[in-house]
């Protein structure tokens, strides 16, 4: 029974600092940098993530880098994934 207070409370622990911003966001006004800011973040963190996978996509470099290339082509065209693929 321990364990699942415990369970309960660590979600809750993690769960609450997540929601409380989200709550309250739209009633706080922020600068329009400040805004920018936080819509760009999604965007830094994927190209984070998906940046080392490109290196080390095979122990051939460029094909990442290539493969990289043709993917923001794709993208600047506005072209569907399907068709990427």
């Amino acid at each position: 029974m321990k364990f699942v207070g415990l369970i309960f409370f660590l979600c809750l622990s993690t769960y609450i600092p997540r929601m409380l911003p989200a709550l309250f966001m739209d009633k706080i006004q922020v600068s329009k940098k400040v805004n920018i800011f936080l819509q760009l973040i999604p965007y830094t963190a994927m190209a984070s993530l998906i940046f080392p996978a490109i290196l080390y996509v095979d122990e051939n470099v460029w094909i990442g880098i290539i493969a990289s290339v043709v993917a923001v082509i794709a993208a600047l065209k506005k072209l569907p994934v399907i068709g990427v693929v």
